[in-house]
Order: C-alpha cells, then structure tokens, then sequence
C-alpha cells in the first residue's frame, strides 16, 4: 500500500536537497501526509471492497434459501395433491 507513495517521496528527497532547512521540513511532512493519504484511500477502498463482497454473499445465501423453501412448499403441494386424489379414488370405487 505505501509503495504507491515511494516515487513521491523519492521526488520530495531530491528536491530537499537544494532547499533550505524549513522547506525541507515542510516537504517531509508533505510527503508524509501524501503517503498517509494514499494509505488511507486504499484502505477505506479495500474495506468497501469487502462490505460489498459481505452483502453479495449475504444476498446470495438468501436467495439459495428462497430457492430451497420454494422447492419445500412444491413439494408438500404436489404430496398434497397426490394424497387428495388417492382419497378421490378411493371414495369413487366405494
């Protein structure tokens, strides 16, 4: 993650060379507050990465769920249905 800031702050290094002590200083901590920056983007952007990869698997599982309930409740009915057409029979040939 913090090698995005690397060229940056190897840029910054050679321009302190030909700078004063305070530019130098303000350089440093600019180059810092770049690399932190970049760091903290590629971790909040990894984070949302993860929340969306969380709630697809979530929204997934429920789907399989559904799925799975569906089939349950076509089964029960057609068992339903074939038990009330044996009665049907049954009655008929009374």
């Amino acid at each position: 993650m913090k090698f995005f800031a690397l060229p940056l702050i190897a840029v910054a290094a050679l321009g302190l060379a030909a700078c004063s002590e305070k530019a130098q200083n303000e350089m440093g901590e600019a180059a810092g507050a770049v690399g932190n920056d970049v760091e903290n983007n590629v971790d909040a952007g990894a984070a949302a990465v993860d929340n969306a990869l969380d709630a697809a698997g979530n929204e997934m599982e429920q789907a399989g769920d559904a799925a799975g309930n569906a089939a349950a409740n076509g089964a029960a009915a057609t068992e339903n249905a074939a038990d009330n057409a044996a009665a049907e029979v049954k009655e008929e040939t009374k």
